[in-house]
């Protein structure tokens, strides 16, 4: 991907420390503020409906599928809800940094949940050797079910850091066909999306890439996720530089609607 790209105004930002629903692109579409923003989102609290998937964000990279009353929860990390996986029937990991993956969260459910069944990459499941978790190993390519819920799993590495940092492995999932968390990368999956979500503020991040990303999948629309350690007036920035249209002097436009989830709030996709 390209090397350059303008950045908006990021102030006081903070690296994290530590290793047949609803359409998705019409879920939480509302009319930006003024433009050069992102559209903010308003949807009310979704009900379960038989047979759809509902979908809430619980901030960063972490959020809660339910299907059918099966609960799955894909990467709670150290800035996930400390309750994140109250009620999980099943984990998805898609690596093994912090921010992605807190063992303590695993062993707490494991004590109320034994056997708790998690999906992920096998760097991931030898962390998770001997604790008492059912783990399946997946990889890019691999497809399987968790319960009820289609997965695809996509990718293998984690994006670039450094050259000094060792890279882990990564596995971006694909969810019922239309919803894709690519984990920390930007791996096309080569197949229709409807809902993408983009990492948005890290150590491998970095705009311009994220423009390119959305430009390259074309979802019918992107949500940003790994966010933490940015301020109010940080995810304004960030959220205004990745809108769909082209927005003169920075925002080159990206060709499909940019909606912040409400965190915590289900919706159907």
């Amino acid at each position: 991907m390209p090397e350059s790209a303008s950045r908006p105004d990021l102030s006081r930002r903070r690296l994290l420390s530590g290793a047949a629903a609803i359409p998705a692109a019409a879920v939480v579409v509302a009319a930006a503020s003024r433009p050069g923003t992102a559209a903010a989102a308003t949807a009310a609290a979704a009900i379960p409906v038989s047979g759809t998937l509902l979908l809430t964000w619980l901030g960063h990279s972490c959020f809660r599928l339910e299907k059918d009353g099966f609960v799955a929860v894909i990467d709670p990390g150290i800035v996930a809800p400390a309750n994140a996986l109250d009620d999980a029937d099943a984990v998805l990991i898609t690596h093994q940094h912090g921010d992605h993956f807190l063992p303590s969260l695993i062993a707490g459910r494991l004590k109320t949940r034994p056997g708790l069944p998690v999906w992920t990459n096998k760097d991931v499941a030898a962390v998770l050797d001997g604790s008492g978790a059912t783990v399946h190993v997946i990889g890019p390519g691999d497809a399987f079910t968790v319960g009820g819920i289609k997965v695809h799993g996509h990718g293998e590495w984690h994006a670039p850091i450094h050259p000094d940092v060792t890279r882990v492995r990564n596995t971006g999932f694909l969810f019922e066909d239309r919803v894709f968390h690519p984990g920390d990368a930007y791996t096309d999956p080569h197949a229709p999306v409807d809902l993408l979500f983009v990492p948005e503020f890290g150590l491998f991040t970095k705009f311009g890439y994220a423009i390119d990303f959305i430009r390259q999948v074309k979802p019918k629309q992107a949500s940003p996720v790994h966010d933490t350690g940015l301020d109010a007036q940080g995810l304004a920035g960030a959220d205004g530089f990745l809108v769909q249209d082209r927005t003169p002097p920075f925002a080159p436009g990206t060709g499909s609607p940019f909606v912040r989830l409400p965190k915590g709030t289900p919706v159907n996709v």
